[in-house]
């Protein structure tokens, strides 16, 4: 993890959570398709005031007591805090909606009767077992789990539960924390949402995006059987075009907000933003350059390492855009100490010269270009040889001092062919800090173009990061396209799955078309892809192909 002395804003412990409990209930229309009973909260409430919401609240300590659990039906394989939850998710029900997730003692849900003779305003448990209704927690089932932002100042723990509406009850608000309430089609609250119709808060709109994936109640509660969530998140919120934005895990900029906001302080924009270096820790700056494309995402990433006191490091400086390195220059104050390229493709290392040339106009020492020699295979256009060689394992030193003390920041060195044969990256040893050059991209996957690409030894470099990422205590990834990435190990895993799964495709289309050209087989193997990217799919693909053949040669 990056130094707490790296981090750009001092620390906000976030509000601790409460726990607490939702229920989705689900109904299938008339027409076929699914609904989800919403409710309207209170223009008053402490809590998302006026939004529309699935009924639930805090998890009482009576939720959680012997005897309330003694009253409930349970599946085998329901935990004793699922249970609770699913009490508290039944309770609040009844208590908002007038809902009534219990059975009477011959096995039949409750009816109107039932709900007429209790009281909402009164214990609750007491009130079913003196009637002989036992709730029914074994008809509740867990969809998803969500821990309100580190930014709100009332932050709460909520299983999001499902169960299916009993038949022969219809939901009445108390008029007191809940109002109108509705039945919906998951797609069309969104809509409405989006029309500024339907105001909603973020766990409510991405739980009803998925939501709106499933076709009926049963869909969703064959999904939901195995007992796990279907996602967890506690989502990150960052600033775009000046307003905020709210993100989970497995979206792109989640990692970048986790690394320089950790306490979810709302201060980070998101936009790219090429006209300026945008701060990432003290000692790390991006600047994008201004190539955007279908090949590039963003824009290429160039990063400046280093501080005031100890000079900085230029990795990746990009293509020779002058206005691109003028930027790099003044970030760094014009001591830039060295200049490394994690590869020689001409959106990486074209502006390495001119950005040494341009220190050394302004009256400095000439920084060294470093980096690996492009290898015979590389394409006319990526051919590149740097200043010195590195050595892998080797590693790059700022020193400096500062009002806090001594500093200091390593980069180290890591071979990692694959993408191009003279790929590197680079370790920042203090700060847990991978630099992944176009190994490791943020959105989309990386080509890998023979001869110089290598998808046998692109794997093999994976496989190297996971292990010094283990070794390192790496967290985060700093990649040449896109936002940074969190969880590293994590990404590396996915990525490679990816990489395997789509070497299954190439193989099951190889089979089944023997005699095919490349052309069909990428048809085949890359059919979800549009097909405007077929070309460059084309490439992967080869390096594939080589690699499967490579395999099935060393099996004969």
């Amino acid at each position: 993890m990056p130094r707490p002395s790296q981090q750009l804003h001092p620390h906000r412990e976030p509000a601790a959570t409460r726990a607490a409990a939702t229920v989705l209930l689900l109904r299938d229309a008339p027409g076929g398709s699914l609904e989800v009973l919403m409710t309207r909260r209170s223009p008053q409430a402490s809590f998302a005031p006026g939004a529309y919401v699935f009924p639930g609240g805090a998890i009482d300590p009576q939720d959680a007591e012997a005897i309330t659990h003694a009253q409930a039906d349970r599946r085998p394989a329901q935990t004793p805090d699922r249970v609770t939850q699913a009490i508290a998710a039944i309770r609040e029900s009844f208590e908002e909606l007038g809902v009534l997730l219990a059975r009477r003692p011959d096995g039949r849900f409750a009816t109107a009767e039932d709900i007429a003779a209790l009281d909402r305003s009164a214990a609750f448990v007491p009130q079913c077992t003196a009637r002989g209704l036992r709730l029914a927690a074994d008809a509740v089932f867990l969809l998803a789990h969500w821990t309100a932002d580190r930014d709100l100042p009332k932050r709460f723990d909520v299983p999001f539960l499902v169960a299916r509406m009993p038949q022969g009850q219809e939901p009445v608000a108390d008029e007191t924390e809940q109002f109108e309430p509705v039945w919906v089609r998951p797609r069309d609250a969104l809509e409405r949402h989006a029309a500024g119709q339907f105001f909603m808060i973020f766990p409510t709109i991405r739980t009803l995006e998925r939501l709106a994936e499933f076709a009926s109640a049963d869909a969703v509660l064959a999904a939901v059987a195995h007992e796990q969530p279907l996602w967890t998140s506690c989502p990150r919120a960052g600033l775009l075009a000046g307003r905020e934005a709210r993100y989970m895990e497995h979206e792109a900029p989640y990692g970048e907000l986790a690394l320089v906001c950790p306490d979810g302080q709302i201060v980070h924009p998101l936009d790219w933003q090429p006209e300026r270096p945008v701060p990432l820790l003290r000692n790390l700056q991006r600047l994008t350059a201004a190539n955007p494309g279908a090949m590039t995402g963003p824009g290429t990433n160039s990063y400046l390492v280093g501080d005031p006191s100890t000079g900085y490091i230029a990795i990746d400086p990009g293509p020779a855009d002058e206005a691109h390195l003028e930027r790099l220059w003044h970030a760094a104050g014009g001591d830039i100490r060295a200049i490394v390229c994690t590869h020689s493709h001409a959106d990486h290392a074209p502006g390495a010269a001119p950005l040494a040339a341009r220190v050394a106009a302004a009256g400095r020492p000439r920084p060294p270009v470093l980096g690996l020699p492009s290898a015979p295979t590389a394409r006319a256009a990526s051919r590149f040889t740097p200043d010195r060689a590195l050595a892998d394992g080797e590693r790059l030193t700022l020193s400096g001092r500062q009002l806090e003390g001594d500093v200091t920041h390593t980069l180290e060195v890591v071979h990692t062919p694959g993408h191009a044969a003279n790929h590197l990256c680079l370790l920042l040893r203090e700060d847990g800090l991978l630099f992944s050059g176009d190994h490791i991209l943020n959105g989309s996957t990386t080509v890998i173009d023979p001869p110089d690409g290598n998808m046998d030894d692109y794997l093999a470099s994976l496989d190297r990061l996971d292990a010094l990422c283990e070794r390192h205590g790496v967290e985060f990834i700093l990649p040449a396209h896109g936002h940074a990435i969190a969880g590293a190990r994590g990404a590396i895993a996915r990525l490679k799955a990816h990489r395997l799964a789509r070497e299954a495709k190439v193989l099951a289309a190889m089979q089944a078309l023997p005699e095919g050209s490349m052309d069909d087989w990428v048809r085949h193997a890359y059919a979800d892809v549009p097909e405007r990217l077929w070309p460059v799919a084309q490439r992967s693909l080869l390096a594939h192909v080589e690699r499967l053949r490579a395999l099935e040669a060393g099996h004969a």
